[in-house]
């Protein structure tokens, strides 16, 4: 049976309806699965998104030609019929499913099948083929659960205001941020935002997305006038002259990476939180078994690993290589996971 999706230098490739899903080369039309700066690249034709990606699509690539799809609506393009369904990652974000001749395989983009109350739940799509992530595909990697997760940010934050520190927490612009901003208890005192997340937030409540107050950060900001401030800060601005103005403080760091013994010395941050927007070892394995796919294909992260347990299980598995970066553990672009 032949492939209906094929891998190439430009990006993942649908012959029958000739458009790319996820491209990182200018490709004529482009289905994106979510707004994060490694999945949706400037220079593209057109672009097609879900309506709840768009608004920072826009943000991010400015003035771009841009249609937009609701979840589970399908669309014929050329030979092929193309639906979205919520992938869980962040807000908007999407799994493609693109049909051909009786053939249905799926691509995830970055996803999550764990609830975080911000972002539309993970919904599986039955198919013939998977194309997954695998940023996290140890068993090593395993998520605090959501109400644990709270009430460590919580108590540390309480901790820090009651012995006269700033909290500072590392966290990225897009997804990350706000499911933060969604946890943690705005009455222990004011939050402030790094201006990348202030940026993106402004367009998510513009979007109906509910999020607690919080105080852009600018060049006039000083710690005194904000006592027992939690500051959400992108992770290029931890250990920076713009941290530094918040007198003394305790740093942390919220990623999946912080399950690895020595990330947290490695990142310079006084506490750790193991939290992530893509799926951890059980999400990966329980999304791909829903899927009830024969034929997976892994890609960005641990995949030569992941590939092999994947057929030890087996799966007809596959390594492919993207410009994919997940949530990388050095990446200090502010926005990209």
């Amino acid at each position: 049976m032949k492939d209906i999706l094929t891998f190439t230098d430009r990006g993942i490739y649908c012959p029958a309806g000739d458009f790319y899903i996820d491209p990182w080369r200018p490709v004529d039309r482009a289905l994106i699965t979510h707004a994060h700066s490694d999945h949706a690249r400037p220079g593209m034709g057109a672009y097609l998104s879900t309506t709840g990606t768009a608004p920072v699509m826009r943000h991010r690539l400015g003035a771009i030609r841009l249609d937009t799809i609701r979840y589970g609506e399908v669309r014929q393009i050329g030979g092929a019929r193309v639906s979205f369904h919520p992938a869980g990652h962040v807000p908007g974000s999407a799994q493609i499913r693109v049909a051909v001749g009786g053939q249905v395989w799926v691509v995830s983009g970055d996803y999550k099948t764990i609830a975080d109350g911000l972002s539309e739940p993970f919904e599986p799509v039955k198919c013939h083929a998977f194309i997954t992530e695998c940023t996290f595909g140890l068993p090593i990697f395993k998520w605090t659960p959501q109400d644990v997760l709270a009430s460590q940010i919580n108590d540390w934050w309480a901790a820090n205001a009651a012995a006269g520190r700033t909290s500072i927490l590392g966290a990225y612009a897009l997804g990350k941020a706000q499911r933060l901003l969604a946890t943690v208890d705005p009455a222990i005192g004011p939050i402030l935002t790094h201006g990348a997340i202030e940026n993106t937030n402004d367009v998510l409540r513009a979007q109906g997305i509910t999020l607690p107050r919080t105080i852009r950060v600018t060049r006039d900001t000083v710690h005194k006038d904000h006592p027992g401030a939690l500051v959400l800060a992108t992770p290029s601005a931890l250990g920076t002259t713009w941290a530094r103005r918040f007198g003394p403080a305790s740093t942390a760091f919220a990623s999946g990476w912080m399950a690895l013994r020595g990330v947290r010395r490695r990142r310079a941050a006084d506490r750790g939180f193991i939290v992530s927007d893509h799926a951890d070892w059980d999400g990966l394995n329980d999304a791909i078994g829903a899927t009830g796919a024969s034929r997976v294909f892994v890609t960005h992260g641990y995949t030569g690993s992941f590939q092999r347990w994947l057929t030890g299980q087996g799966y007809d598995a596959h390594v492919v290589s993207t410009d994919y970066q997940g949530e990388n553990l050095d990446h200090s672009e502010e926005d990209a996971a």
